[in-house]
């Protein structure tokens, strides 16, 4: 069974602003209560080949994890995929304007687990949608707060 799980938010901050910030792995830390660090393995700034390696702890479990960014249009979209471990995943974040000069931002994270991990896809996707609206609570108070 696959996962796919959006969940959005509407920040009261330009889109150049909340892309910039949420759209630069290194302020992960920041916004998402589960990453622990960030090291870039290629120098940065972002691109589509950047390749980036991310440290989380998640359902009581660390997990290491490289992300590849796949497709970039800065301000507007950034996709990224991990392809090996136990939960191949892409994850996509968009940003729009919103008529009242705030940003919609997406979070999009969808990929086939394997092993325990197909059997728990449900309780997964249930814990991955709770957490994606958390960090996006976070982002928006710590965006909006500045």
């Amino acid at each position: 069974m696959s996962v796919d799980v959006l969940t959005e938010v509407v920040i009261d901050r330009s889109r150049e602003l909340v892309a910039a910030f949420a759209g630069d792995p290194t302020n992960a830390p920041a916004w998402y209560a589960r990453i622990r660090g960030v090291d870039w393995r290629t120098a940065p700034p972002l691109r589509v080949g950047s390749q980036m390696d991310f440290v989380a702890h998640f359902l009581g479990r660390r997990l290491a994890y490289t992300y590849e960014v796949i497709d970039y249009a800065p301000g507007e979209r950034l996709v990224m995929r991990t392809p090996a471990g136990p939960f191949p995943m892409e994850t996509t974040y968009t940003w729009a304007d919103t008529p009242e000069g705030g940003t919609r931002m997406t979070l999009r994270n969808r990929g086939e687990p394997s092993g325990f991990g197909k059997i728990a896809a449900p309780i997964l996707e249930a814990a991955i949608r709770r957490a994606n609206h958390a960090d996006l609570t976070r982002l928006k108070t710590l965006l909006e707060t500045r």
